[in-house]
């Protein structure tokens, strides 16, 4: 005779045998401890359900193989916020230095809408060629300019709006729109990071304040948050709000970890869809994890008076660029995938947007920047770091060659023609790609979308830049976009 199946309801349970009662009560009780030694070897949250009810749960920011042998493992984006002049810097066009003050016929268009002719600012600074290679530096990075040999300049890049807010988020997310994962997000999503103990996405913001369109451009987007960007500090507590509150161990901590695996656990036993239990649970674990080791990364006092001189560390002018410039080594050292500096933040002159006095401006963020970013160059090359480090340095846009007002030196933002350079991770340097009109207002040469650079950092990373899709709202997103795009093959 079959046995019927009785609905299980709070009386009949109640009506449970002494013995029913303490094997039920005792499995529950020892496998809190059993949860905890398992945690410790990390078993636990390899083995929670995913959301299908079904399959494994994994560690979403595990290790995962590349596509392909990568030749970079980590990425410095140096994010000059605000928009520094192409040709004030990289980009030499001596006909502007004839044209100085002169009106003349040039279409732009920027924040003060289409113009079809302006008065010329001629660039401030001079130009000289350096290292091997020859590239034109201007006076504005002296120190910069004794690594030309090791940077390529992308001196046709262009992006799809003139606006601070959609042009940050394009350059960090693809999209001018927001609600798009970052590109740190993409390459942890893709590969995972290394070390389980620090975030994989750390950003470093700009003393005097975030960008204008903030905490967006390093969001997780439509991607789970556990891929999203984590803010971090040179000086203080490396991450805010990461310490326990008073009163509270670490042994406290613990007893609640263990708590909440015990708890995944039972869930796992009765194959319960516990995904997001668990992806709780591993968040929890790394930030019990950062309370140890982001303090220790943090600490450069770990570091030779040396090198804190030659990162600029000493002087008042350099000091918090400098900070965050070593601080990104030390995270590169420690297995971090990406890694983004902001220089400058808040509004106008607190960045890199010279709208007015184009001379104070770049002599202000260029004299606090040029010196760290030419240390960190040299110091990831000592350490035999810079080969399979990638670092990219620019802003959302460029500047236009004419004068915004009719008085000073300032210039509006110019998304048609503009210059980034990268360096170290598979790049070949002492070489230039692109170029833009004889007054630098356009591509003309080889235009290079913001998409290409995304390919570029993906495909030297070891992600195939049009098969890295995330499944979301019915289509395989990318962070490329559907249409196929290759990577700058002239810098590999």
């Amino acid at each position: 005779m079959t046995p019927r199946r009785t609905k299980r309801t709070g009386a009949s349970f109640c009506r449970r045998t002494r013995r029913e009662f303490l094997w039920q009560a005792g499995g529950g009780f020892t496998s809190v401890a059993l949860a905890s030694m398992l945690s410790q070897d990390g078993f636990l949250a390899s083995q929670a359900v995913a959301a299908d009810g079904v399959s494994t749960f994994e560690n979403p920011l595990a290790v995962k193989p590349p596509h392909f042998a990568p030749k970079a493992k980590s990425v410095i984006f140096l994010f000059m916020y605000g928009g520094p002049s192409h040709v004030d810097t990289f980009d030499y066009k001596p006909k502007l230095f004839e044209l100085d003050g002169q009106t003349i016929p040039v279409k732009t268009k920027g924040r003060g809408g289409s113009r079809n002719e302006g008065r010329v600012v001629g660039p401030k600074w001079k130009f000289k060629q350096y290292g091997q290679s020859g590239q034109w530096i201007s006076d504005l990075f002296p120190h910069l300019a004794t690594c030309a040999d090791d940077i390529a300049f992308l001196k046709s890049m262009t992006a799809d709006s003139p606006i601070h807010g959609s042009a940050m988020l394009q350059m960090n997310s693809g999209k001018i729109l927001s609600g798009s994962p970052a590109l740190g997000s993409w390459l942890n999503y893709g590969l995972g990071t290394v070390n389980q103990n620090l975030p994989g996405f750390v950003v470093m913001l700009d003393p005097s304040g975030g960008p204008i369109s903030g905490a967006k451009n390093w969001s997780s987007g439509y991607m789970p948050a556990t891929y999203q960007g984590t803010t971090m500090r040179s000086k203080g507590a490396p991450i805010i709000d990461l310490q326990p509150p008073r009163g509270v161990s670490r042994t406290m901590q613990r007893e609640l970890l263990d708590a909440l695996m015990a708890q995944n656990n039972r869930h796992l036993a009765g194959r319960v869809d516990n995904s997001d239990l668990a992806a709780r649970v591993a968040s929890y674990e790394l930030a019990y994890q950062m309370q140890e080791h982001a303090p220790e990364a943090a600490d450069l006092g770990q570091e030779s008076p040396e090198t804190i001189r030659s990162y600029g560390i000493d002087d008042p002018r350099t000091e918090d660029f400098g900070r965050r410039c070593l601080l990104a080594r030390r995270l590169v050292q420690r297995g971090v995938r990406f890694i983004q500096m902001y220089s400058g933040g808040s509004h106008n002159d607190k960045n890199w947007d010279a709208h007015g006095d184009l001379v104070m401006n770049h002599n202000l963020h260029a004299g606090a920047t040029d010196q760290p970013i030419a240390a960190l160059l040299k110091d990831l090359k000592r350490q035999g770091l810079l080969d399979e480090t990638l670092v990219i340095w620019g802003g959302e846009f460029g500047r236009q060659p004419i004068a915004e007002y009719a008085n000073g030196t300032g210039r509006d933002h110019n998304s048609y023609g503009f210059t980034m350079w990268a360096a170290g991770g598979g790049i070949r340097g002492g070489v230039s790609v692109g170029a833009t009109d004889e007054l630098g207002s356009a591509a003309v040469e080889r235009p290079l979308h913001v998409k290409h650079l995304h390919a570029t950092i993906l495909h030297l990373m070891g992600l195939d830049p049009n098969s890295l899709s995330y499944f979301y709202g019915g289509l395989d997103q990318k962070l490329v976009g559907v249409e196929p795009i290759e990577p700058i093959r002239e810098i590999i």
